[in-house]
C-alpha cells in the first residue's frame, strides 16, 4: 500500500500539508516501509487573503497522490482534510519517525 508523507527532512513527519512542495511516497508491505519516490506539488498555502480556499490546487495535489491510500502530515486544515476525503485520499495528522509510524498506520488501513 502506498502512503504519502509531508516531511521537511525525510526522516520525520514534520511538515504542514499546506507548506509541502513535495510528498515522499512509501510502499508499506509485510511490516516494512520503503521509500519509492518523491512527487512534487504546488504549495497549497499561498497566504493570499483573496483566495484562501484553493480547490483547484487540492485537486491537483490529490491527482499527484494518485494510487496512495493516505497522506500523512504534521498539520492539516479542515478544508483540505474534507476535500482530500472527497477525492478519495485519507488524511492523517501525526508526527514522529516516518517508517515506524507508517508501519503502524498501515495496520489500521
Amino acid at each position: 500500500m502506498l502512503i504519502a508523507v509531508a516531511s521537511k527532512d525525510g526522516k520525520e513527519i514534520n511538515q504542514h500539508f499546506g507548506h509541502a512542495e513535495r510528498f515522499l511516497i512509501y510502499d508499506i508491505e509485510n511490516g516494512e516501509a520503503k521509500l519509492v519516490e518523491e512527487r512534487k506539488v504546488e504549495r497549497y498555502c499561498s497566504y493570499n487573503p483573496d483566495h484562501p480556499l484553493r480547490g483547484h490546487l487540492l485537486r491537483s495535489i490529490a491527482d499527484s497522490l494518485a494510487g496512495c491510500r493516505a497522506v500523512v502530515t504534521a498539520q492539516m486544515g479542515e478544508h483540505p482534510r474534507g476535500e482530500l476525503e472527497k477525492l478519495g485520499v485519507e488524511p492523517f495528522v501525526t508526527n514522529g519517525s516516518i517508517k515506524p509510524t507508517l508501519v503502524e498506520l498501515a495496520k489500521i488501513l
